[in-house]
């Protein structure tokens, strides 16, 4: 029987499909809505979207969430190397 995911990790999935504008109001919202830290909310999700049952339940938003994770990582290499060349 293959995993499901718990009511908060779909409710998680959902929250970050809507447009935040502002930081601040998402992590209030985060407070209000899931009860934990912005931290511990966005560990959790680093932790769900390598989920094979995130991405059959959401695949838009997991997808954007991958790129995004991806994009910041490359622009870390970049920085790291630029730093390295000087």
């Amino acid at each position: 029987m293959a995993a499901q995911l718990s009511d908060v990790e779909e409710a998680m999935l959902q929250f970050e499909g809507r447009y935040w504008r502002l930081t601040g109001v998402k992590e209030r919202a985060i407070r209000e809505t899931f009860g934990m830290t912005s931290t511990d909310y966005y560990h959790h999700l680093a932790r769900l979207i390598d989920r094979p049952e995130a991405l059959a339940a959401n695949p838009i938003v997991v997808k954007k969430l991958l790129a995004q994770r991806e994009s910041r990582a490359r622009a870390r290499q970049e920085r790291r190397k630029s730093a390295a060349d000087r």
